[in-house]
């Protein structure tokens, strides 16, 4: 007999790579761009689609940062205002000839670099174009610086290394911080008198804007970082619950498959014996029908028991789609008139729903085969809009006078079940939000199961 194990649900595990993501052990991506959150941590390969809940955490650092660019806009503002009152108060004054339309080119390209690169759209673009910002900023600044050396000295500038600090990557941040430091304090040491203590005034300037600028940046990303951790936390725990979850239906499913594999691997054979023995002593047909129908029960007994391990090791499970087969095998094995008939257009169930149509198809066929054997049957599938429907009809048992007496008096199987049949299938049908019934229906008997699917 073969093996009721099925392969093993390698799928279900929660990968070791998972493991260190969750657990900070492992290096986050690289931003896909500058300002943006940390990438998450890979789940199982490249390009795993993320969780609803890390989507979330990402959705909520994406807001966050949001709002503090905008937040900044009126800072924008402020600083143009502040760089133009402070270049129309120094000297020499802007204006539209000499050293004077130099500043007023200065001026200008610095309030309109300031800006774009404050404006919190501007903050998504790539690292070229932040770059190129941040360059024409601290350009325009340290020209305005060496053009008019009785003005406000390197206020555009220091801001560009602010930006540069905040937005850029460590390595691109510390290049342009470097070059533009470098160049507003040979600027102010150039046309300064004296020259040294405004140059190194200008130098702590910048590199304190520098360090507060990526004291900033760094804490918001790891704000962002540790939300997305700990969504990815809670995901790897819950990974491993259903992990715990799936062994132990794994050993369940083992225990099952032991005692199944016996019982039926006896019965199996104690009928082939049987049959034997009344091929040698000319049994009755009736009788060796009996047998040869106990025998394919015994196979149909195995095939459900296979079924029922796989599901519990999350094997396919068995749905509306094999009602053709689940039908013709019936109609096979019992010789009784049943008919098929789907109406609407069929479309997917979730598995839960029709499993649960399946297995109320099957107990009520099987009742019919045990209380009214010989009566016709028609099994009705109806796909409708938000619901699925399930009807299986039969008629009264020909040698009965109407379903109570069926119900009472029916075939030799009439009392080989439990009487759970249809609290079991209304119970299998409540699990997924649907209603079953059954009860007498113009002289035979009718069960409706109704799954919202």
């Amino acid at each position: 007999m073969s093996d009721l194990a099925s392969g093993p649900a390698a799928g279900q595990t929660v990968t070791m790579r998972a493991r260190l993501a969750a657990a900070g052990l492992r290096r986050a991506g690289e931003p896909a761009r500058p300002g943006a959150p940390v990438a998450a941590a890979d789940w199982g390969g490249a390009g795993a689609p993320d969780s609803a809940r890390v989507a979330a955490a990402r959705s909520r650092a994406a807001e966050r940062i949001r709002r503090q660019r905008q937040q900044m806009r009126p800072l924008a503002w402020a600083f143009i205002a502040a760089v133009v009152i402070s270049a129309e108060q120094g000297r020499p004054a802007p204006g539209l000839a000499g050293v004077r339309l130099g500043i007023t080119a200065a001026l200008a390209v610095c309030a309109v670099a300031a800006a774009v690169g404050l404006n919190p759209r501007w903050a998504e673009r790539d690292l070229a174009a932040q770059a190129a910002v941040i360059g024409l900023l601290g350009g325009g600044g340290v020209a305005l610086a060496a053009l008019q050396p009785h003005g406000a000295t390197g206020l555009a500038a220091s801001l560009a290394v602010l930006i540069a600090a905040v937005r850029l990557p460590a390595w691109p941040a510390a290049a342009a911080i470097g070059a533009i430091t470098a160049a507003l304090a040979a600027a102010v040491a150039l046309t300064g008198h004296p020259a040294a203590q405004p140059a190194i005034a200008v130098t702590l300037f910048c590199l304190l804007l520098a360090v507060t600028g990526r004291f900033i940046g760094r804490n918001g990303e790891s704000q962002d970082q540790t939300e997305l951790l700990m969504a990815q936390l809670h995901d790897a725990r819950d990974a491993e619950a259903a992990a715990a979850a799936l062994a132990e239906r794994g050993r369940i499913a083992g225990e099952l498959h032991d005692v199944l594999a016996h019982a039926l691997s006896g019965l199996a054979i104690q009928l082939q014996g049987a049959r034997k023995l009344a091929d040698a002593e000319d049994a009755s047909a009736g009788l060796r029908a009996a047998i040869a129908r106990s025998a394919d029960l015994a196979k149909e007994g195995l095939t459900q028991a296979r079924q029922a391990v796989g599901a519990l090791r999350g094997d396919r499970l068995p749905s509306v789609t094999q009602l053709p087969e689940l039908v013709d095998g019936f109609r096979r094995d019992t010789g009784t008139n049943v008919s098929l008939v789907i109406e609407g257009a069929p479309r997917p169930l979730p598995a839960e729903a029709g499993l649960a149509l399946y297995r109320g198809a099957q107990e009520a066929l099987t009742n019919i085969a045990r209380y009214a054997p010989g009566a016709t049957a028609a099994v009705t599938l109806r796909y409708q809009p938000g619901h699925t429907t399930l009807t299986v009809e039969n008629g009264a048992c020909p040698s009965s006078g109407g379903p109570a007496a069926t119900a009472r008096d029916g075939g030799p199987l009439a009392g080989a079940g439990g009487g759970h049949g249809l609290p079991a299938m209304r119970a299998r049908a409540e699990r997924v939000g649907g209603t079953a019934r059954g009860g007498p229906h113009g002289g035979g008997w009718l069960v409706e199961l109704d799954v919202p699917a």
